[in-house]
C-alpha cells in the first residue's frame, strides 16, 4: 500500500493534489478542518469540496485534523508509518490582512503546523517526499524596488533589467524587507522545510507559488484573486481593487500544473531545493486585464471601486522565473494559460452560483 497525506485537502491545491494522487493509484488521506471558513466566512468555506472528494474518490479518506495539534498529527503518521510515500502540505492561513488581526493564529498554522508535520514525517515516514506549498510573499516587498514601468493596462519590469525577460528567480533576497505578518510566518515554514532537507536529509521540496488558481478555489475578498474576481463579476457583487490603479501583475498557474510539478519532484527528490513556481511569462495578467477577459468571456461587467490603499506587502509586479525547475525536471510542462484558466473558473463559478451565461 502506498499512502499520500495531503493537508488542506479540501482547498484549491489540496483537492487538486488529492485527485491527482488518487489517479496514480494511491490511498489518499486528507487532513482538513475547514479553518478557511473561520478565516474568511462562508465564501472561503471548503466543506462542499470535502464532500465532493469523498463522493468521487473511493480510495480517499477525510480526517478532521487540525495541524496545530501535534498529537493528532502524530497519530495519523504513526498509523500509516513507512507506507506514506508523499506528504503534500497545502494547509495555511493565506491572507496578509487576516494575519494582522490574529498573528498568533497565523504563526501557529503556517510555522508551527509545518514544523509538527515535518517532525512527524521524520519520525514515522523518513523516506517520504515532503512538498511544501510556500509563496512568493516570502520575498516581502523587495520586488517592488525593481525598476517598474507603467503601461496602459499593467506595470512591467524595465526591459533592461535581468528579470524582465523570464521573471524573478530564487536568487532574490528574502531578508531585510517588509513581509506582512503572513509573509513572515510563511518564511518560517519555508526555511524550516529547507533545513529539514539540508540538515536531516528529509526529501523536502519548497515551491514558492505565484497566483495559484483553478475552478476548485473558494475565493474570498481577502484571498483567491481570480476566483473571487470571477464570482463578483458574474453575480454583480461589488469588488474593490486595492492600490496600483488595478495594473498590478500576477502570474497565474493552474493548480493541476502545480501538482504535476509536485509529482515530478516526487519522482526525483532534491532535498531542501527551492523553486519559484507560477505562470511565468506563459500565463499572467494585471487586474485590469483579468476584468476585461472575464467580461469578454461572460458578458458581465464588474461593479468595481478603485482604492488608493495598497495592501501591506503586496506586489506591484510578479512574474515567476521557473527555469530552475524546468532545468531539473525537463519533462514538466504547462497545460493551461490565463485564458484557459479563466474559462474553467467562469464555467465552474456559474454552475455553483446558478448564473446563466
Amino acid at each position: 500500500m502506498s499512502v499520500a497525506i495531503v493537508t488542506g485537502s479540501s482547498g484549491l491545491v489540496g483537492s487538486e493534489s488529492v485527485r491527482f494522487l488518487h489517479a496514480q493509484g494511491m490511498d489518499v488521506i486528507g487532513l482538513d478542518n475547514n479553518l478557511r471558513a473561520y478565516f474568511f466566512g462562508q465564501d472561503g468555506a471548503t466543506d462542499w469540496n470535502a464532500r465532493k472528494l469523498a463522493e468521487d474518490l473511493p480510495k480517499y479518506q477525510h480526517l478532521e485534523v487540525d495541524i496545530r495539534d501535534p498529537d493528532a498529527v502524530n497519530e495519523v503518521f504513526v498509523r500509516y508509518g513507512t507506507s506514506i510515500s508523499i506528504v503534500v502540505h497545502c494547509a495555511a492561513q493565506p491572507s496578509h490582512d487576516w494575519a494582522a488581526k490574529e498573528p498568533i493564529t497565523d504563526f501557529s498554522v503556517n510555522a508551527l503546523g509545518t514544523l509538527y508535520l515535518l517532525e512527524a514525517t521524520r519520525a514515522a515516514s523518513p523516506d517520504a517526499t515532503f512538498i511544501y506549498t510556500s509563496t512568493n510573499k516570502v520575498y516581502g516587498d523587495t520586488p517592488n524596488v525593481l525598476p517598474l514601468v507603467e503601461r496602459e493596462t499593467r506595470w512591467e519590469c524595465d526591459e533592461a533589467h535581468p528579470y524582465a525577460k523570464h521573471g524573478i528567480d530564487e536568487s532574490m533576497s528574502i531578508d531585510q524587507c517588509k513581509h506582512s505578518v503572513f509573509g513572515a510566518s510563511k518564511v518560517a515554514g519555508d526555511v524550516m522545510c529547507q533545513e529539514y532537507g539540508k540538515y536531516f536529509g528529509l526529501r523536502t521540496g519548497i515551491f514558492r507559488g505565484g497566483c495559484l488558481t483553478g475552478p476548485a478555489h473558494s475565493g474570498a475578498e481577502l484571498h483567491g484573486f481570480l476566483a473571487y474576481l470571477v464570482k463578483c463579476q458574474l453575480t454583480g457583487r461589488p469588488y474593490t481593487i486595492f492600490g496600483y490603479k488595478g495594473k498590478q501583475v500576477r502570474d497565474n498557474i493552474h493548480s493541476h500544473d502545480l501538482v504535476s510539478a509536485f509529482w515530478h519532484f516526487h519522482g526525483d527528490p532534491k532535498p531542501g531545493r527551492v523553486y519559484n513556481m507560477g505562470g511565468s511569462r506563459h500565463s499572467n495578467c494585471s487586474m485590469q486585464e483579468a476584468i476585461t477577459i472575464i467580461a469578454e468571456m461572460s458578458g458581465r461587467e464588474l461593479n468595481v471601486t478603485l482604492s488608493d490603499d495598497a495592501r501591506i506587502g503586496d506586489h506591484i509586479w510578479w512574474i515567476s522565473d521557473v527555469r530552475r525547475f524546468q532545468k531539473d525536471f525537463p519533462g514538466w510542462a504547462y497545460t493551461c494559460d490565463i485564458k484557459a484558466i479563466l474559462r474553467e473558473i467562469i464555467d465552474a463559478t456559474a454552475e455553483r452560483e446558478g448564473v446563466s451565461l
